[in-house]
């Protein structure tokens, strides 16, 4: 594993502050994935229509966007180890809110409190990790997200198979992020002050917010991250109500499927994080947008049941690099002192396309049916494919070496 870290750590703590991030991502990964199975169930708790998932995706991602865009200068101020156990405590609390929830309104306000600490651990780690850690590190960190995604949905899954309340499995997974918050409690120190980046070049002083803001291609890349966000979270929310309610598929095996999905963005980030060292970035992703295309597809038109599952499986397993490659290429065409900047900014509107775009499906959906999904992933993975295209033909005029990162 090639992992830049400051010289003067010992190799213990450095390990330590490694497994800790993989950790936290693991933890992220639960929180984001449960709602698509607990939806239902919660639809039926507070008898709500289907497209109030939008509601509830909205108001988690105003606190996560506030958040992860001033995540930089969090981590500068407050060092990445103590920004985490301050947010995991904080999103442990939220999620038992949640699971304890009397009513709709009262679900909403936790949801923004677990948004903002959700937006701190992310984008927070995300602007660490894209000044410490190389393509490989980097993959892995997210397929670390991945293995929680995945445990998320299996255990609500569980949960509501073992005629328990869907409280039980925000209560489970709050559990986890309150001894992560101690864990990050006690070795704060470890974390130490912004060290080398990637590739052993000096970290600079950040710029201001409205400096990055006004680069076009910070803006390219927020767009990019905005699109595939929300392709990513619209399949793993809406997945399960598709097979359940519109195509008769039983429970469990449609929880199973989400799982594989989710499985399948783990298993592909850990296989692309070898592959990246040996295959340029860009060959990659292009091979990987297209593969989502196809995906798509197949959800889409549903021709044997056997295709479509496979299509979600694809969907995970093709998207699958694309977060972590697109981050690490980053601090290549915005520059070292744009960079902690510029990741904020794109997890904030990765966060946004994450609550929008299902919203929107969730309205089309009330409107047309639950098949509206597999035509709506086709065509945000068409823009996502020309967003990536325009982002590599302007990178000759970005800063210097960011061709080598894409």
């Amino acid at each position: 594993m090639s992992i830049s870290q400051p010289a003067t750590a010992p190799r213990q703590s450095a390990l330590l502050t490694l497994l800790l991030a993989y950790s936290g991502f693991v933890a992220l990964g639960m929180v984001n994935s449960l709602i698509g199975v607990a939806w239902p169930s919660i639809r039926d708790t507070f008898g709500l229509p289907i497209d109030a998932l939008g509601v509830f995706l909205i108001v988690n991602t105003a606190g996560y966007m506030l958040a992860s865009a001033v995540s930089g200068r969090l981590v500068a101020a407050l060092n990445a180890g103590a920004l985490m156990a301050a947010s995991c405590g904080l999103t442990g609390l939220a999620l038992l809110g949640i699971g304890g929830a009397p009513a709709w309104a009262a679900l909403l306000a936790v949801g923004f409190v677990a948004g903002l600490s959700g937006g701190a651990i992310d984008g927070g780690m995300n602007s660490y990790a894209a000044a410490h850690f190389s393509p490989r590190a980097m993959n892995w960190l997210h397929a670390c997200f991945g293995i929680g995604a995945t445990l998320g949905p299996a255990i609500m899954t569980a949960v509501i198979a073992g005629g328990l309340s869907w409280r039980a499995g925000y209560a489970i997974v709050a559990v986890a992020q309150l001894a992560l918050a101690v864990a990050f409690g006690l070795t704060r120190r470890l974390w130490g002050e912004p060290g080398p980046a990637a590739g052993g070049q000096p970290a600079e002083r950040g710029q201001p917010l409205a400096a990055t803001l006004r680069l076009p291609l910070a803006w390219l890349g927020m767009l990019l991250f905005f699109v595939y966000t929300g392709v990513e979270v619209a399949a793993g929310s809406w997945v399960f109500s598709l097979l359940t309610e519109a195509r008769g598929v039983a429970p469990a095996l449609a929880g199973a499927w989400v799982s594989l999905y989710w499985g399948s963005l783990t298993i592909g980030r850990i296989l692309f994080g070898f592959l990246v060292q040996r295959v340029a970035p860009i060959t990659l992703l292009r091979w990987c947008m297209a593969g989502a295309i196809l995906s798509a597809l197949l959800i889409w038109l549903n021709l044997a049941p056997w295709l479509a599952f496979g299509g979600i499986a694809l969907m995970g397993l093709t998207l699958a690099p694309q977060f972590p490659m697109l981050i690490s290429a980053t601090p290549g065409y915005l520059g070292a002192r744009h960079a902690a900047n510029g990741v904020g900014f794109q997890v904030a509107a990765a966060g946004l396309g994450g609550a929008l775009l299902p919203s929107l499906i969730g309205l089309l959906a009330r409107a047309r049916g639950l098949e509206v999904l597999g035509p709506f992933l086709f065509t945000a993975a068409l823009i996502m494919t020309a967003l990536l295209e325009l982002l590599v033909a302007r990178l000759p005029r970005a800063a210097g070496g960011a061709r080598g990162q894409l």
